[in-house]
């Protein structure tokens, strides 16, 4: 292909060597997908409709699901479409737009995770000046900021990436036009690119991590304090929840864009990504529901007045 025709669209090979695996990737996706549409919805209806959980966790939480629902939507649409179909082009400008949702969303649920993180260390820690601490206004700056970083990483990284000469390499070896792919096609030294992309990752990536780990070691040894068994079987189902999510989202993140770009197998990528980009947002709203009393009461509440 020349290098005009990659101004225009790409070839998202995904898993197109394997047809096969497309006929069964496409109904489990399709299920998936459908789940966590469903799931995350449910959460946000629970979340606002309930009075019970106007509260600066669940506030968190409807947000949360609000990015989930964002981020799938943003490629599993496209991919469906590819494995059901011979075509697996996409424009330039929707690659690009996908690059810039894709970058945007997971850099703002990093810094929400710590948000949260922060949340329950106050609900903890300091039990007593909770609703005076995380009143309604640092909440939403809290989460503006969260929004702001991920736009602030989009708009860095989406058209440094986007921009790279490609000499007529438009096959991207990934099922969604993901920066790492895209950056080993480039016909040019990415070695720039590829210490930026780097740098980025560890301030958007290990410093709320880090962050969320201070918060749980100062959670731990508050909870060590408490007497009574049931106290500290409820301070752990509080965070239980959230520090499952954070591991599902973290180990992921952190093995794809924490390591040097060749050390990685292509199709090990691939899954990687399909699990943080689908499998982790289907599971959010599951493992929130199921640990969580408060949500479950919601929901009987509401199913009962319906």
């Amino acid at each position: 292909m020349s290098n005009q025709s990659c101004q225009e669209q790409f070839i998202l090979l995904g898993f197109s060597d394997r047809p096969r695996l497309e006929q069964i990737l496409f109904v489990f996706v399709l299920i998936f997908y459908l789940v966590t549409l469903v799931g995350n919805i449910v959460i946000i209806w629970v979340s606002r409709l309930d009075p019970c959980l106007h509260t600066p966790m669940y506030f968190f939480l409807t947000n949360l699901s609000f990015l989930d629902l964002c981020f799938t939507t943003s490629s599993i649409p496209q991919l469906l479409f590819n494995l059901g179909s011979p075509d697996k082009t996409i424009s330039f400008t929707g690659c690009a737009i996908q690059l810039f949702m894709f970058l945007g969303l997971g850099g703002t649920e990093c810094v929400l995770l710590a948000v949260m993180a922060y949340d329950r260390f106050t609900a903890i820690c300091k039990p007593l000046r909770y609703s005076v601490i995380m009143h309604s206004q640092l909440c939403w700056k809290l989460v503006s900021v969260a929004w702001g970083v991920g736009l602030l990483n989009s708009l860095v990284m989406s058209p440094v990436t986007m921009k790279l000469p490609r000499c007529g390499r438009c096959r991207v070896k990934h099922f969604l036009c993901e920066m790492p792919a895209l950056i080993k096609i480039a016909c040019v030294d990415t070695v720039a690119v590829e210490s930026t992309v780097f740098i980025l990752s560890v301030i958007i990536v290990l410093v709320p991590l880090s962050l969320i780990l201070i918060s749980y070691s100062y959670i731990a040894l508050a909870v060590l304090r408490i007497k009574s068994a049931a106290g500290r079987r409820k301070a752990f189902n509080t965070c239980g929840s959230h520090l499952t999510v954070v591991s599902l989202f973290y180990g992921n993140i952190i093995y794809m864009y924490m390591q040097p770009g060749n050390n990685s197998s292509q199709d090990q990528g691939k899954f990687l990504t399909l699990f943080y980009n689908l499998v982790t947002p289907m599971l959010n709203p599951v493992i929130y529901t199921l640990r969580n009393k408060d949500v479950k009461g919601a929901l009987k509440r509401l199913v009962s007045r319906k």
